[in-house]
This record gives C-alpha cells, sequence and structure tokens, in this order.
C-alpha cells in the first residue's frame, strides 16, 4: 500500500487543497493530511480546529466519498517533515503547486527533504484551474477585509472562518 503524507498548514483548508487531495487519490492508496503544528508561527485556527475541518472536507455525500474518505488520514506533527514520514512508514511527500512561485519553494523544500532523508521522494500536484490561485493567507486576507470568499473553501469552513473573523 503506497502512502503519501500531504504536509501543510492548512490554515484553513481550502478548495484547492481538497482538490490536491482528490488527485493524490488517483496515485496513492492512502494519503495522510498532516497539519504542520508550528509555534513560531501564529496560526488562525487551532491545530485541532484544522484537523476538524479537515476531515469535514473530505467526502460527505455518497458512498464513493465514503471509500475516499476511508484512504485519508488527518493527523498533526511537529519537528522534522521528514521524521514524521519515517515514523508513519511513508516515503512519498505529496505537494500541491499553483503557480512558478511555488515551484521555487517547493524545490527548495525538496532537496533539503532528500538532503536529510534520500528515501523520501517528494511528489508535486498541480492545482486545477478554478484553485490555482488560491491559498489560505489569501482566503484570510480577503475575509478579513470583508470579501466573500465562502466559494473557495469547503462548505462547512466558510461559516467557521467568518465566525473567527467576527463577520
Amino acid at each position: 500500500m503506497t502512502t503519501a503524507i500531504y504536509p501543510g498548514s492548512f490554515d484553513p483548508i481550502t478548495n484547492g487543497h481538497v482538490c490536491i487531495i482528490e488527485s493524490g487519490l488517483v496515485a496513492f492508496d492512502r494519503i495522510i493530511v498532516a497539519v504542520l503544528s508550528n509555534p513560531r508561527k501564529s496560526a488562525l485556527f487551532t491545530v485541532n480546529e484544522r484537523i476538524e475541518m479537515i476531515r469535514e472536507s473530505v467526502g460527505k455525500t455518497s458512498d464513493k466519498d465514503e471509500v475516499r474518505r476511508s484512504r485519508v488520514e488527518v493527523d498533526s506533527f511537529e519537528g522534522l517533515l521528514v521524521d514524521y514520514c519515517n515514523q508513519k512508514g511513508a516515503r512519498v511527500v505529496l505537494r500541491g503547486l499553483r503557480a512558478v512561485a511555488d515551484f521555487e519553494y517547493e524545490l527548495q523544500m525538496a532537496n533539503m527533504n532528500r538532503h536529510l532523508e534520500p528515501n523520501i521522494e517528494t511528489m508535486f500536484i498541480m492545482a486545477n484551474d478554478a484553485n490555482f490561485y488560491v491559498s489560505s493567507n489569501l482566503v484570510k486576507e480577503a475575509a478579513k477585509l470583508g470579501g466573500e470568499v465562502s466559494r473557495l473553501v469547503p462548505p462547512s469552513v466558510g461559516p467557521k472562518l467568518y465566525a473567527k473573523l467576527g463577520r
């Protein structure tokens, strides 16, 4: 069984993240969505809130979705990603790419991870046309300024985002 780790802050999860998960399930038997717990960064949502939103966002309505949901695990981690991968027995890191700017950063991260652990590979999946510009930071910024972002996040996330921002 091939397992990939999809790491990130997911603060909050967006439709772009969900698309990457769905695309990843075409290539991998199982995906562990790993929420980074980084005490140096100030997140809008707690790790537990992010985990719950991800679980709510991965399939809901049909038997097909239930099968998909059973292939996605949601967890959190601290420290080095390669150590977490080894702990979970995963040899693949799954990363989403939106624009060219993402590639430069992601290539640096992939090469550092390869340096730290040569047995772990990074696989990139391109965001689809509808989500290539969507990031958690842009969603939060637009929502803070009064923008309507509910179409950019899964249905259960929008109300939580607006509530967190006092809207």
